[in-house]
């Protein structure tokens, strides 16, 4: 995180082609000075080798660091309080301001035909935890392992902000418990006061934008809204694969109220039969 803050190894980063800055749109804009006020840009750190070993599978990936230039900017303010007061301890409040997403990309973009990608959000107990309340964990494995098969290449945007379907790990905590009281999982956000899905695909908008750059692309997912979002936010050559996986007794009510709400599963992905 301190790469950000500190201007000398900022603008180290920035000669070396390692950090760069995007607009909405993916394109380059100058990472030396501060984008235009309203103006949304990203800024994107990378790439840096990543060698991951997911159970039996490993894979050669480059990672990607992004995140929105505002959440710097408040990052930045905060810092310079601490430093002021001499805070050190309590650096830590510094992630609070920063929700960064991650990147992590197979081949070369440039030669890249139709790659495959999956946006994914991020899920602390089925991603980390290996919980089965839900398919999450298995769908990431699944889409590495897909991806680093697959010739054409491609990339998994990581989104962290989108815990719970962007509610957060708390209220997500409080929606398990409504769940074990009936509820299905859309249920338990709204009686909480909360909307069914919250999640803000603009920054993997532009950071698809950035990285296919309008090749078209093959979209590892089961949500037809998730195609729909990106589209409507100028992503073009979008086409749709089935991602079903991790299906089982603990997490089977809960893909039925996915299926319900609109996610392209049938009765053989959850396997109930004719």
């Amino acid at each position: 995180m301190f790469t950000y803050i500190d201007p000398t190894v900022r603008k180290r980063l920035i000669e070396q082609g390692k950090l760069v800055r995007i607009d909405s749109d993916g394109q380059l804009t100058p990472a030396e000075t501060a984008p235009e006020p309203g103006a949304r840009a990203i800024s994107i750190l990378g790439p840096i080798p990543l060698p991951l070993a997911r159970g039996e599978h490993e894979y050669a990936v480059d990672w990607y660091a992004s995140v929105r230039h505002t959440e710097l900017s408040k990052a930045q303010e905060l810092a310079d309080d601490l430093r002021e007061r001499d805070g050190q301890q309590t650096f830590a409040i510094l992630a609070d301001s920063m929700a960064v997403n991650s990147v992590l990309l197979m081949g070369d973009p440039l030669t890249w035909k139709n790659p495959l990608v999956r946006v994914h959000s991020s899920c602390l107990t089925g991603d980390v935890f290996g919980s089965e309340r839900c398919e999450c964990g298995p769908q990431l494995d699944a889409a590495l392992q897909r991806i680093g098969e697959d010739e054409a290449g491609g990339m998994v945007i990581y989104m962290s902000g989108h815990e719970g379907r962007g509610i957060g790990l708390w209220a997500k905590a409080a929606t398990y418990l409504l769940q074990d009281a009936g509820e299905d999982t859309y249920q338990a956000n709204t009686t909480l006061g909360l909307p069914e899905d919250s999640r803000d695909f603009s920054d993997a908008a532009s950071i698809l934008k950035y990285f296919v750059a309008g090749k078209p692309f093959r979209l590892l997912t089961n949500n037809p809204k998730k195609v729909t979002d990106l589209e409507a936010m100028g992503v073009e050559n979008i086409s749709r694969e089935k991602h079903v996986c991790g299906v089982g007794n603990a997490n089977r009510r809960y893909l039925e109220a996915k299926r319900d709400r609109g996610h392209r599963l049938d009765k053989h992905d959850l396997h109930l039969g004719d």
